[in-house]
């Protein structure tokens, strides 16, 4: 594109700014003037003009995109959730014939969503000039690492409760190795339907939905930062359907009930926010899955029995060993250059100046 005036900064619409304002705290980029750091968020812009706003579709308003964006995830995270529900059983949900019905409808919203950015595009008018499957995460460039590190560097995160596995597990290594290779293990794994909803169906279908479908439409709205933030409440508000079962097979008190049920929905949100990161910064779908299965498997960290362990001193070095070194190889690990050109960065474009700017330290 040749030089031309800049586009216009819109001021912040109400909806917008609170999302703004976050992603500009915690994904401040270089300053205006300062040269583009790296070649993986090159414009994939379309050569159709914006119109006057930036942020706005054509012959829309930063503030109707936005509005647009949102009510088109409320809409799926809801189609989502509702379709567990479409489905009338007095069984719980661990059930294997609730758990097939489900799988039925979930997969049927699952492959619909992408239908959702379709609707959302010929209504904004956003044009992002790239294929929407590839928008979406589903690419091959780059694609092993892409399966790979974001994988390791979870399980870096999780180097205490592997440990902690490791050490109150009666198998060695060798013991282990044999299972995993054992292919009746894998029979028994996969007519198991519990675990093909933890570690197959759930993460698929959850990650396509919240993060594939979802990140793309709230882009162009707040940019990249605030979307990793604003991605996840969706999915941690999705989750709060378990209270209606819970409440309903009485298992627990109420107190106790929406007691989890906030713990649930903070745990959820943040790790909704690392998977939105992943995915911003590699530009596949893939890793968020794998993390995904990866996170259901091992379970929130038993940070209760660490600290009773009989290696207690041990145990505590490595949670806190796997959470510094997290922290350490978090933007290195997840460097765009591995993974190529990243469609999705061409979307914070069309977001305002300042979201834009900011949105290149993601993107680099």
């Amino acid at each position: 594109r040749s030089a031309g005036p800049a586009w216009p900064a819109p001021v912040p619409s109400s909806a917008a700014l609170p999302v703004r304002l976050i992603g500009f705290l915690f994904f401040r980029g270089p300053e205006a003037g300062d040269p583009p750091r790296g070649p993986a968020c090159l414009p994939l812009l379309s050569s159709a003009p914006m119109s006057e706003e930036a942020g706005a579709g054509p012959g829309g308003s930063s503030s109707g995109l936005c509005w647009a964006s949102l009510l088109s995830c409320f809409s799926l995270a809801c189609s989502y959730v509702g379709s567990l529900y479409v489905w009338k059983s007095h069984l719980p949900r661990d059930h294997p014939a609730v758990i097939k019905r489900r799988f039925t409808s979930v997969l049927i919203v699952s492959c619909l969503s992408p239908a959702f950015i379709w609707v959302w595009k010929e209504v904004t008018g956003v044009k992002p000039g790239t294929s929407l499957l590839a928008l979406m995460g589903f690419r091959l460039e780059g694609i092993l690492p892409a399966m790979l590190l974001p994988l390791l560097l979870t399980m870096v995160l999780f180097l205490g409760p592997l440990i902690q596995i490791s050490m109150d597990c009666p198998w060695d290594l060798v013991d282990g190795l044999k299972v995993a290779f054992d292919p009746h293990f894998w029979v028994l794994c996969l007519t198991d339907m519990r675990w093909l909803r933890n570690q197959v169906i759930a993460p698929l279908t959850e990650e396509l939905v919240f993060r594939a479908c979802m990140l793309p439409m709230l882009v162009p709205c707040t940019g990249l930062g605030p979307a990793i933030f604003t991605c996840p409440l969706f999915f941690g508000v999705a989750h709060f359907h378990h209270v209606i079962e819970q409440l309903r097979f009485r298992q627990g008190s109420t107190a106790s009930i929406f007691l989890s049920a906030v713990f649930q929905f903070s745990y959820t949100a943040v790790f909704g926010a690392y998977t939105a990161f992943i995915f911003i910064r590699t530009g596949h779908l893939v890793g968020p899955v794998l993390c995904h299965s990866f996170c259901n498997y091992v379970g929130f960290p038993a940070v209760g029995a660490a600290l009773e362990h009989p290696q207690r001193l041990l145990v505590v070095f490595f949670y806190l060993l796997g959470v510094v070194l997290f922290l350490l190889l978090l933007h290195p690990m997840t460097d765009p250059a591995f993974f190529g050109h990243l469609p999705i960065c061409s979307l914070s474009r069309l977001s305002s100046a300042t979201n834009s700017i900011s949105s290149l330290s993601l993107c680099s």
